[in-house]
């Protein structure tokens, strides 16, 4: 068996059909100018067809797919436009109307959206539960139930879902269950190991690593994905040949670049942890965490992912105090989007609070003093220096 290292440079190559080292980028709709009509037709009705018509597949999907079944420990894989299109390909590939789905209550603003608006409309019943609670899975499940969908750890509050317990209360009922992996990353995290069945992931995040392209992926048995794939092929959502060509560049030092972003962030939220304008630090690798024991059990590394709320005698200045270290900082930059080899770090409150069911307003979904921190492979000295001037502009 080959160490993760070397599958990301090398697994798939049987798709590149060139003598090149890297495969080339191919830039066309239509990949077969078939020789005779038996021919066409195999390349037609093929799943995922490499050489066929773009919607369906190209050789570069082909390749990523191989690989990204191989880190998920999947039997295949489908790439996607976006992370948003790989959710709600696969979600819509799980149900119909007349179905029921649990969810979480924490999860990725428009997934959220996705959820609380789209299925509803469409005859779909969906609950949301806390992730931290397994009793309110198993209270939620009804006869007509087919989904439980799940992000560990979640978007932007960083809890934990216990994937093994869920995944037993699913199997017990015959349910089907959907991780978005994409904060943990398959370095990181494998939910198949604990029994989930199948993955998605935002590829522009961790995966792609470079903030330079928008991808999905959906990770699963072969007929899952022979599902999805044909819920593609009309929803449309096809992944780019440029798109797909850096997404496949970026994973060759997706580990090594997890590797530092992990013993990054773990340094900095310690750090963090002893500034005095910091009234809480938030990362699942910290002892403080309340589910670091779960995390540890099922995760290998702790992610780049990790959030302060700054001090202030009431929200309003804990908001200011927010606004005026965004301002200060030089190296950390104030941009949405998370998992690239720059660090970035943003404001949830303004963010995701008007994103919450409506009527509750009132009452914001985060803190006002909160930010979110994605952290870079930058060196670690830099970057708590820079949080350091920052910080001191606020005491």
């Amino acid at each position: 068996m080959r160490k993760v290292e070397t599958d990301l440079i090398h697994e798939g190559e049987q798709y590149n059909d060139t003598r090149a080292v890297t495969p080339p980028i191919y830039q066309t709709a239509t990949y077969l100018a078939a020789e005779t009509m038996e021919e066409q037709l195999s390349d037609a009705t093929g799943t995922k067809s490499p050489y066929f018509y773009h919607r369906h597949g190209n050789p570069t999907n082909s390749q990523l797919g191989e690989l990204l079944a191989k880190l998920e420990k999947s039997e295949d894989a489908l790439l996607l436009a976006t992370g948003m299109a790989a959710i709600s390909t696969a979600v819509l590939a799980t149900v119909v109307a007349g179905d029921h789905v649990i969810v979480q209550k924490a999860h990725y603003a428009a997934a959220q959206v996705f959820f609380r608006e789209f299925l509803p409309a469409y005859g779909i019943e969906v609950t949301h539960v806390d992730q931290t609670n397994i009793a309110e899975f198993e209270q939620a499940i009804q006869k007509n139930t087919k989904l439980i969908y799940l992000e560990t750890p979640s978007n932007p509050n960083l809890e934990i879902t216990d994937l093994e317990a869920v995944t037993q209360l699913a199997r017990k009922n015959q349910i089907f269950t959907l991780v978005d992996n994409t904060f943990a990353s398959p370095i990181n995290q494998t939910p198949i190991d604990f029994g989930i069945d199948a993955v998605v992931h935002s590829a522009t995040k961790y995966l792609g690593g470079h903030s330079d392209l928008t991808a999905g992926a959906i990770c699963g048995s072969k007929e899952f994905i022979h599902k999805a794939w044909r819920r593609s092929l009309l929803l449309g959502a096809s992944l780019s040949p440029m798109d797909s060509w850096l997404l496949l560049r970026g994973l060759k030092t997706l580990s090594l670049r997890i590797k530092q972003i992990n013993e990054n962030a773990l340094e900095l939220a310690t750090w963090l942890g002893g500034k005095k304008s910091v009234q809480k630090v938030t990362y699942v690798g910290l002892p403080s965490h309340p589910q670091h024991a779960l995390a540890s059990k099922q995760m290998r590394g702790f992610t780049g992912m990790l959030s302060i709320e700054l001090a202030g005698e009431d929200e309003q200045k804990a908001y200011a105090n927010a606004q005026r270290l965004l301002e200060k900082l030089e190296i950390f930059a104030n941009a949405v989007s998370l998992g690239g080899v720059e660090s970035l770090i943003t404001h949830p409150a303004s963010l995701w609070n008007s994103t919450q069911q409506p009527g509750t307003q009132s009452k914001p979904a985060f803190p006002l003093g909160l930010l979110r921190i994605s952290v870079g492979i930058e060196h670690i000295d830099d970057l708590k220096a820079d949080l350091q001037q920052a910080l001191e502009s606020i005491q």
